[in-house]
């Protein structure tokens, strides 16, 4: 005690915050808190019980390091009771010997959320040549849930090996959803959505849509980075387009105060989401059940030892059990 009280008075000076820099997202309420206001309840989300509303984000998979990411993550999902999505599966559709790479179901165990993933491009493509029975067989063999189309056309515009998208995403998926009858989510992949193109994705019967949105890990920014034949002076603009997490809730909200119906009742917001306060903020607001995924946080973290990611997702849990005692957000509608 004597330690502590010393250590107090020795970092109190260097401990000062600007007051500038208070968090104005909450009200902090330090006499309605507890530990037990704080446990956070299973729920269920696409027919599949979550402990802790954290989604990993797809990112990586078809390579040495892909693999070992992957396995943190599906064992850091089962032992917490998070949901997961794969990264692109598309590379499994040309080179099945991979398969391993992306088999998480029997690490991440049957009774929490798992999708695959696949482009919009290569939908729209399987099902001009009549080969779209191999993404349903794909979600088969992985034993997924389902399977997550990303939309990602400012990628596609910018990457060296990039496909042109022929007619608009959503008539694709809207036809796929028709043909394969298997879950399906919808993301960006960093740019987020405008709200005519979330009004009328919400209008489908998705399982649910994640939103990917300005603010987090930019595939814009990264092909232009990757593409030496494109020039950052004319490019560069591209990156700064999108719309925040904040912007999106809001509208999505906008629409559910206006009465709108929505297909969709599951969104998992991510996109620009660094730390456990910004998704409990996020969550909070929003009018729709909501979770909240992140992709380059876990990545950082899933590269080696796998003690090192469940630390880091432990402090989430905790993080977050202090956030639901403590704080309140500020509601400005």
């Amino acid at each position: 005690m004597e330690q502590r009280k010393n250590d107090h008075i020795s970092l109190s000076f260097s401990s000062r915050v600007d007051p500038v820099l208070s968090d104005s997202r909450f009200n902090y309420e330090p006499m309605l808190g507890s530990s037990q206001k704080g446990n956070l309840d299973p729920f269920s989300f696409s027919g599949k019980t979550m402990r802790i509303p954290i989604w990993v984000s797809s990112m990586t998979g078809g390579s040495r390091e892909g693999m070992t990411i992957n396995r943190n993550l599906a064992r850091a999902c089962h032992e917490f009771g998070m949901g997961m999505g794969l990264g692109s599966c598309r590379i499994l559709l040309e080179k099945p010997g991979l398969f391993d790479d992306f088999n998480m179901r029997p690490i991440i165990g049957d009774e929490l959320p798992f999708y695959a993933n696949i482009g919009v491009v290569q939908v729209e493509e399987m099902l001009a040549n009549g080969t779209w029975e191999k993404l349903v067989d794909l979600v088969h063999r992985l034993s997924a849930d389902g399977l997550i189309i990303h939309v990602n056309p400012v990628q596609e515009w910018l990457q060296e090996e990039g496909s042109p998208i022929t007619r608009p995403p959503v008539e694709t998926i809207e036809e796929f959803l028709f043909l394969s009858n298997i879950k399906i989510i919808v993301k960006e992949v960093g740019q987020g959505m405008g709200p005519a193109s979330i009004a009328r994705l919400l209008n489908l019967p998705i399982e649910a849509f994640e939103l990917a949105a300005f603010g987090g890990t930019n595939f814009a920014r990264v092909e232009l980075t990757r593409n030496n034949n494109l020039s950052n002076e004319i490019y560069g603009p591209v990156v700064f387009l999108g719309h925040t997490a904040e912007e999106m809730v809001d509208a999505i909200n906008a629409m559910v105060i206006s009465g709108k119906q929505l297909a969709c009742r599951q969104l998992i917001i991510s996109g620009g989401i660094n730390t456990f306060l910004d998704g409990y903020y996020h969550i909070s607001k929003s009018l729709v059940p909501a979770i909240y995924g992140q992709a380059s946080g876990f990545l950082q973290h899933a590269r080696g030892e796998y003690h090192v990611l469940q630390e880091y997702v432990n402090g989430q849990v905790n993080g977050l059990k202090f956030a639901k005692a403590f704080l309140q957000i500020r509601k400005e509608w």
